[in-house]
């Protein structure tokens, strides 16, 4: 039977993947972020998933606001980096498992979560910097992708609690899943960040703090977080961490904390990443 082995949270800062393309990772500024992503890499390399499920959002690529689901499931064999203005990121592209996906839309709906269900999409930084962050510049990718895309751009998004019941309920359609896969959830996406308005540069450390502490200690805090809350206290792209929130509500009752890091500034975001081994200890 398939099983989530893992999950991890992290930022998908688009400064972070162009540092890496530009080959700036060693200079001053990036120096210490990337090192701090080495041990996550290394977690990774370990956990060998044969299948992640990435929890992102679209930044105007695949959708519009003329066209925005709340939920989308992506079901083809293949993703290509989308091309957010200045052509494509020169990344590989990202194969799917169409298999394992199809299973997941038919197993959510009939959870009564209505998805909707892109054959076709191109996937921005918002899934290629996670892949990055992880896997660093590889030829290929280690391991296919199923993305998950959540409206976190246009009122009304989903609630904190709907992401994490989401979560939950990706995790018993895994565990449904008749093949023998490797399954890890990643959520993207946060911390703390504004990119406009009066607020623009805003930081909340105590917040991000407090958040990554309770994905291990009390989730079910985070998921009565309402929009408000998020907003006030993380900023408007502060409301993208209710990703994280379906990655945390997929691992169940007890993961065990892997590694974390956090670092101000990357950009002008909070940089956070934390990973989760669900597996028994050795």
């Amino acid at each position: 039977m398939a099983r989530i082995v893992a999950g991890a949270g992290t930022s998908h800062i688009p400064a972070v993947g162009a540092a890496l393309d530009r080959g700036e990772a060693g200079n001053d500024y990036w120096r210490p972020i990337f090192a701090g992503f080495e041990p996550a890499r290394e977690w990774i390399a370990g956990v060998a998933p044969d299948v992640a499920i990435i929890v992102y959002n679209d930044h105007a690529s695949a959708f519009s606001l003329e066209l925005t689901p709340t939920f989308t499931l992506g079901l083809a064999d293949r993703f290509l980096p989308a091309d957010q203005g200045y052509g494509r990121r020169k990344v590989p592209a990202v194969e799917g498992n169409p298999e394992l996906a199809t299973h997941l839309l038919e197993r959510l709906v009939a959870e009564e979560f209505d998805m909707a269900q892109a054959l076709e999409m191109d996937v921005d930084h918002g899934l290629t910097v996670p892949l990055s962050v992880f896997c660093g510049a590889p030829d290929a990718w280690p391991f296919p992708v199923i993305p998950l895309a959540v409206n976190v751009i246009k009122y009304p998004q989903p609630t904190a609690r709907r992401c994490m019941r989401l979560g939950e309920a990706i995790g018993r359609a895994v565990a449904s899943f008749g093949e023998d896969l490797r399954v890890a959830v990643i959520g993207t996406g946060g911390m703390s960040h504004q990119l406009q308005g009066e607020r623009a540069g805003m930081w909340n450390p105590e917040f991000d703090h407090a958040f990554l502490d309770d994905l291990t200690a009390d989730p079910e805090r985070l998921a009565g977080l309402d929009h408000v809350s998020l907003v006030r206290e993380a900023g408007s792209e502060g409301m993208e961490l209710i990703m994280w929130l379906v990655m945390r509500g997929a691992l169940g009752d007890a993961p065990r904390e892997a590694y974390r890091f956090y670092h101000y500034p990357a950009s002008n975001t909070a940089l956070g990443l934390i990973a989760f081994d669900c597996e028994p200890a050795k």
